[in-house]
């Protein structure tokens, strides 16, 4: 079995400009123009996933607010998704609701977003479902989505360990929670970490960590790597490459590292903007937006506190990028100038909010069957080390081994 991969270098090919009116306007529009048309977008919160919040503001601010009558309809679901998994479901639904929806993106796309998308599905057949780095295992979200993507769970488990043992580590300490590791897509490539550390001559630990959509929330969770870090690299050693599977562990993480030791590759939804901001005090007001500029100044602030080489990133949002591409992407969908089915059309999405960035990736396998999913994507970009530059991941050839893995749950 071989993976289909195709390396993309897209370019930003140029600007678009949203004109707004108002919502008369829009109803008017609406009576005589059968291309008007609204998208929702669901993210999760600042405190749980600003960056997937960010992207559907970027949509905001090209395409306006469907309440000032513009184009976009952004709701969030709540932190603690998994106790409220009905309310999660009921909000998206709700969505389909509106005569002018034609395409509903949630991202991340947490437990719960599948059935949602079956229920608008059996109420509007022609809204399209896009899924941004599906929790729910590949088989269920497929089933009801016309599109799901997530960061290259597989690739990425072979790429993160070798890209850690370029930085120098010795070990790698990987931090979650079962809840996590239950999913197909976390902890596969928790098993391919297991599997390419040994190949590669580093030391695997597993730590667990609270879940922040527990009892303890976001607040308990994140005290909990303070006190634990300090810990960690006196047992580890300085050599260590860390990694959590939670946006919430990560500037704490970060934070710790910075002042003990350590490395950091990179996050689980890789973003110069995931952690850093907060763990190094870092105050991006009037660089929001402009990720070349984010970027240069996380790694000014990274490398003056803490070092160069130690401490990694995509140079662009990860979950900006998914929430604000896949939003692009269902408009020149529903515009006819670009094809739901083909990847070509949206990885020139995803490359507008991406301008130079090498993207690979290809469409899930499933081990168990050698089936290659039609409506599921994987995708990772370049790794750069603040201080060093960039690890050339999207390059190096995986090998065969790792894509043979098959999943325990």
């Amino acid at each position: 079995m071989k993976k289909i991969v195709t390396l993309l270098t897209v370019l930003l090919a140029g600007s678009m400009l949203f004109v707004g009116c108002s919502k008369k306007e829009t109803a008017k529009v609406a009576d005589k123009d059968s291309s008007a048309f609204h998208i929702g977008i669901v993210t999760g919160t600042v405190s749980q996933s600003e960056d997937d919040l960010r992207g559907a503001e970027e949509l905001i601010k090209r395409y306006g607010a469907v309440n000032e009558g513009g184009m976009i309809q952004h709701i969030t679901y709540p932190d603690d998704f998994m106790s409220q998994q009905e309310t999660t479901i009921s909000q998206i639904v709700a969505l389909a609701d509106d005569p002018l929806m034609k395409a509903i993106v949630v991202n991340q796309a947490v437990p719960g977003t599948a059935e949602a998308f079956k229920r608008v599905k059996e109420k509007r057949s022609d809204i399209l479902c896009f899924a941004g780095e599906a929790h729910e295992d590949p088989l269920v979200i497929q089933a009801s989505a016309d599109l799901a993507i997530n960061a290259d769970f597989i690739s990425r488990g072979y790429t993160i360990i070798r890209a850690a043992k370029e930085m120098g580590a010795n070990t790698f300490v990987h931090i979650s929670f079962p809840r996590h590791m239950s999913y197909e897509s976390l902890g596969l490539r928790r098993q391919i970490m297991e599997a390419a550390c040994k190949d590669l001559g580093l030391t695997f630990v597993f730590e667990t960590a609270p879940d922040p959509t527990s009892d303890v929330g976001v607040a308990g969770a994140q005290q909990f790597i303070l006190e634990k870090v300090p810990q960690w690299i006196q047992k580890y050693g300085k050599e260590t490459a860390f990694f959590c599977t939670n946006d919430a562990h990560t500037e704490p993480l970060l934070k710790q590292l910075a002042t003990y030791g350590g490395m950091f590759v990179e996050a689980d939804l890789p973003s110069p903007l995931m952690g850093y901001p907060g763990a190094f005090g870092i105050d991006l007001t009037a660089e929001a937006g402009n990720f070349p500029a984010i970027l240069k100044k996380v790694e000014e602030t990274v490398v003056a506190k803490a070092g160069a080489g130690k401490f990694g990133t995509w140079a662009y949002s990860y979950g900006f990028t998914v929430s604000a591409g896949l939003g692009e992407y269902a408009k020149r969908i529903i515009e006819g100038t670009a094809k739901k089915d083909s990847m070509a059309d949206l990885y020139a999405a995803l490359g507008v909010f991406t301008p130079g960035a090498k993207w690979n990736g290809g469409s899930y396998i499933d081990a168990n069957t050698g089936v290659r999913a039609k409506n599921q994507t994987l995708v990772y970009m370049d790794t750069y080390v603040l201080g060093t530059g960039y690890i050339p991941t999207t390059t190096w050839e995986v090998p065969e081994q790792y894509y043979n893995i098959k999943f325990n749950k």
